[in-house]
């Protein structure tokens, strides 16, 4: 009777004891909640600064107007070739190609088999990475260019191009929070291309999927950076940017409803980081971007039919199915979307150009017809610059020995076994390298570049 008297007495005490700690922990977790140097970002993959000012100014999209008037929103431009798979690593990096070592989302490995890049392949450290080394935690969701998720002071949830969701978190004790939230890393973009019923379905889904898990990873990790991304308006741009642009399109109020969905998303991020963050006026330490500009195609344009038809490219087979078919008397061959590499003896098992003065001929060559293009007398490219121009650090010596850049309208593609120059496929949106958007409570560079940003966001942490 004795024991069992002592035993209970224990047990309560233990528990009042549990409840305090209970109360200790919550009081702490009410504490730690606002913290100075605290920066978020939101990122909106493919928004055009030129999209921003019209949805604002048509009420689209009436939060991220009154910022716009109250902070500074600008044009930006990115890396290139202006894709995905090159910008968010120079934003995560602050490094242009030459240093990070991103080029593309596919490169020629050997062989000629061509393969994906992915985080493994980024070759100087990110923003997060200096963050942690100073003591920081940063919680960074759906950035495209991580996958495979590798730890970071914080947690990382990598965007697309990600294959499996249990290699896209880390660290690993998140998948369940993930699955719970119906988490996905992307739309079905082979599916939602084709059926655009799908394709709102599933853009509202998966930010439904941001939002829960946003939720609790800003609760549960001490963060002092903050970063999420929307990936769908690049889908939504590509498959429906005539719904976008065209006011009499029968999908264009279901874009704009998507388009209000993601202003209402910055502005409960907006309203978190405010009560979680101590700033000296409003705005502080929170940032918009977007990777890329945005246009409606005209015309798209495949560069390895052009080198076809110019005699820079041949193939032992046809229509080949890879680049391991090239010829040995292949002068050019490019890669997505406008990447144009001589093909150099030394460097490609079959290439014949010399390196040296043949090999710079040819290229001035190459870029000086390029240049010339045009379709109904309207000219296709804006410009065309050399590795030199394009990049700069060690890893440049990777990159296309040019880079051509289309005028607006002009989407440029690089698929084998294509034999007409022009054409369209069911896509209406293409990127542009001059058009995407930055955010900030104060004015930046005018002449603002997406390789600044990592210093900027990062700055008053």
């Amino acid at each position: 009777m004795k024991e069992l008297f002592f035993l209970i007495r224990f047990i309560r005490e233990l528990l009042i004891c549990l409840k305090r700690q209970e109360l200790t922990l919550a009081l702490l977790g009410f504490l730690k909640k606002k913290k100075p140097h605290r920066a978020c970002v939101v990122g909106l993959d493919g928004v055009p600064h030129s999209l921003v000012l019209r949805l604002t100014a048509e009420g689209v999209m009436p939060f991220l107007g009154g910022m716009v008037k109250a902070g500074a929103g600008q044009k930006m431009k990115v890396t290139l070739p202006e894709i995905s798979a090159v910008s968010w690593p120079s934003f995560m990096t602050g490094q242009n190609p030459g240093v990070h070592g991103i080029f593309g989302f596919t490169e020629l490995g050997p062989g000629y088999k061509l393969r994906f890049t992915n985080f493994t392949n980024l070759k100087c450290p990110t923003l997060w990475d200096k963050l942690g080394e100073r003591g920081k935690r940063s919680v960074v969701i759906n950035q495209p260019g991580t996958y495979p998720a590798r730890a970071i002071p914080g947690a990382m949830i990598s965007g697309f191009v990600a294959v499996e969701l249990n290699k896209s978190v880390a660290p690993l004790k998140w998948l369940a929070t993930l699955r719970r939230a119906n988490y996905e890393i992307d739309i079905d973009t082979q599916r939602c291309r084709k059926d655009h019923n799908q394709l709102f379905l599933e853009l509202k889904r998966t930010t439904d999927g941001r939002r829960a898990v946003i939720d609790v990873l800003w609760k549960e990790e001490d963060w002092d950076f903050f970063q999420a991304v929307i990936t769908g308006t690049d889908r939504l741009q590509h498959y429906l940017m005539a719904a976008v642009d065209d006011k009499s399109h029968p999908r264009h109020a279901q874009a704009m409803e998507y388009y209000a969905n993601i202003d209402r998303f910055i502005k409960e991020m907006w309203e978190r980081y405010h009560s979680s963050a101590e700033v000296s006026r409003e705005g502080e330490g929170f940032y918009l971007l977007s990777d890329h500009g945005f246009c409606v195609i005209k015309q798209e344009v495949n560069v390895n039919a052009w080198l076809r038809q110019e005699g820079y490219l041949k193939f032992e087979n046809e229509p080949p199915k890879g680049y391991e078919e090239i010829s040995a008397d292949s002068r050019a061959f490019a890669l997505d979307p406008g990447r144009i590499y001589i093909h150099l003896k030394g460097k490609y098992p079959k290439g014949c150009v010399e390196p040296g003065a043949a090999a710079e001929n040819l290229t001035r060559e190459i870029a000086d017809k390029l240049r010339t293009l045009c379709y109904h007398s309207e000219n296709v490219i804006e410009m065309v610059r050399t590795r030199a121009e394009a990049y700069s650090g060690p890893e440049a010596k990777n990159g296309p020995d040019l880079v051509a850049v289309a005028n607006h309208g002009y989407d440029l593609k690089a698929a084998l076994g294509a034999t007409e120059v022009f054409g369209r496929s069911d896509l209406t949106g293409m990127h542009t390298w001059d058009d995407a958007f930055f955010w900030s409570a104060q004015a930046q560079n005018p002449d603002l570049e997406i390789t600044q940003l990592a210093e900027i966001v990062t700055k008053t942490i």
